[in-house]
């Protein structure tokens, strides 16, 4: 029984492995599987054609595996590093913004629009301060110089203003939730009285 061999078509190999036929053609053809020219034709020894195969899927799978876990490790480490990255740049912007380097959009729009009503304030505020000395005056050169004086006074007043990153600060620490120094300050206070 040890040299006995048994042959087998291809469309028995093909039932056996759970394949099509033409893949069992195509294993052949690549070296795969080995055939034998038997009086009936080519046909397949079943012992070592099993072994064959079963050897072709071990060497595939060794070959696939380390690869795949390979680069889904570095995938994985590629991740964790893109992802630790983007949190430090994100505590950077907080930090940056909290020490006052930085400014978001909002706060500055906020800021400046608050500047800007204050500047219509004091535009909307002149014809009241100056209109009854203006009605005392006869010249249009008296007029002039009058209005241009109050306009110089102002600009002076608002050349007065200032960038305050404190504001800035503080704007941040509002919209974060966190106490100001004036807070902790205040319950100081309330504790002692």
């Amino acid at each position: 029984m040890a040299g006995a061999k048994n042959y087998q078509k291809a469309d028995v190999i093909a039932r056996l492995f759970g394949k099509t036929v033409r893949r069992i053609q195509q294993l052949t053809q690549d070296g795969i599987l080995p055939t034998e020219q038997t009086p009936d034709g080519r046909r397949y020894d079943l012992l070592p054609t099993i072994t064959r195969y079963i050897k072709y899927l071990e060497a595939r799978a060794e070959k696939q595996q380390p690869q795949s876990m390979t680069q889904k490790l570095e995938a994985k480490l590629d991740a964790e590093i893109k992802y630790k990255k983007a949190k430090a740049d994100k505590a950077k912007l907080e930090l940056d913004e909290l020490k006052g380097k930085m400014h978001r959009a909002s706060d500055i729009e906020k800021l400046t629009n608050e500047l800007v009503f204050s500047v219509r304030s004091m535009l909307l505020a002149l014809p009241g301060r100056v209109a009854i000395d203006l009605a005392a005056i006869n010249s249009p050169t008296e007029v002039s110089q009058y209005m241009a004086r109050h306009v110089e006074a102002l600009l002076d007043e608002l050349a007065q203003h200032e960038y305050d990153p404190d504001v800035y600060r503080q704007l941040a620490r509002e919209r974060e939730g966190w106490q100001t120094d004036d807070d902790d300050a205040d319950e100081d206070d309330e504790e002692e009285t």
